[in-house]
Parts: C-alpha cells; structure tokens; sequence
C-alpha cells in the first residue's frame, strides 16, 4: 500500500516527523509532498524546496524511515485541478493522510481514501509557532528533529528570517 502525506514544512518539525514514521510504518510506501515548493523567502515560507527536503529526508534517515519518497508541489491555484496536477507529479496512492478540511474534500471528491493522522502537541508542533520562537530568539530547537537545526544552521535560516522581517522603511 503507497500512501501520500502533503505539507508546507515551515519547517519540518517533530509533529510531521512523528505522523510520518507512524504512516510509514502502516503502509509500503509514503509519498510526502512538499506544499507550496515554489515559496520561499518569506516569512510565513522562509524555507525552499530544497531546504525542506533536506529537513525531511535527513530527519527520517537518521530514524531509519526509509520507504519514503519526497515530491515538491507547486501551488495551481484553483482547487478545481489541485488533484489532477498532484496526480500528475506523483505515482498512484491508495491512502491520503491529512488533517487539512480542504485537501481532505478535494481528495474524497476524486474518490480517494482520506484517514486524518494523529495530531501530536499542535499547540507547540506547528510551524507558525516554531517560527515565532525562531524570529523572538525563543527555544524551538526542541520541537524540530535534530538534523532540522542542522540545516537550518548550515543554510543560515536565523539570519534569513531576520532579514526577512526588517523593513525598508
């Protein structure tokens, strides 16, 4: 069974990091998508594509997850199509994993089945929160992996986002 789990990854945290070795322990394969890959650079998306592939696949190797594959999505814009254009990048799934009420009615709309993961300690595993903490100088290196910090540090992500929230003004 080859299931599919789609997320922004901003960044990658212990929350997704817990959903996928439970998905991926529970089927074949998991296909994770990275959301939104063509955003980067902001403050809501400070990460890119390839950032937060090295996040997520370096997080579960270093855990022994190895039945995974990682996709970048782009965004469409227009719900209508999303599905068509995820089908497209993608090879067949059996199971789509979210907790997002959106995907989960684009995806049962086509057919699909749709199982909502367990929710690991939202409140703190998100990623709006973590970067909060990282832009007010707050401890969140706890709640990402450590292979997380890792390139965060290397692709100096705490400078970027703080250049990111200055202003010209």
């Amino acid at each position: 069974m080859r299931a599919l789990y789609i997320g922004r990854f901003q960044p990658y945290h212990l929350g997704h990091h817990a959903v996928i070795k439970q998905i991926a322990y529970e089927v074949d394969e998991v296909i994770i998508c990275i959301g939104s890959a063509q955003r980067s650079h902001e403050l809501e998306n400070p990460f890119t594509a390839g950032e937060r592939y090295l996040m997520i696949s370096k997080s579960l190797r270093e855990d022994n997850v190895l039945n995974f594959y990682i996709v970048p999505i782009l965004d469409v814009n227009r719900n209508a199509i999303w599905v068509s254009h995820v089908e497209s990048l993608i090879p067949p799934v059996d199971v789509v994993y979210t907790n997002n009420p959106l995907i989960e009615r684009l995806f049962k709309e086509r057919s699909y089945k749709v199982h909502a993961p367990l929710l690991f300690n939202r409140k703190e595993y998100s990623g709006s929160e973590i970067r909060r903490r990282m832009l007010n100088k707050e401890s969140w290196t706890g709640l990402v992996p450590k292979a997380v910090v890792e390139v965060i540090k290397e692709i100096n992500g705490l400078s970027r986002m703080d250049d990111l929230r200055r202003s010209d003004t």
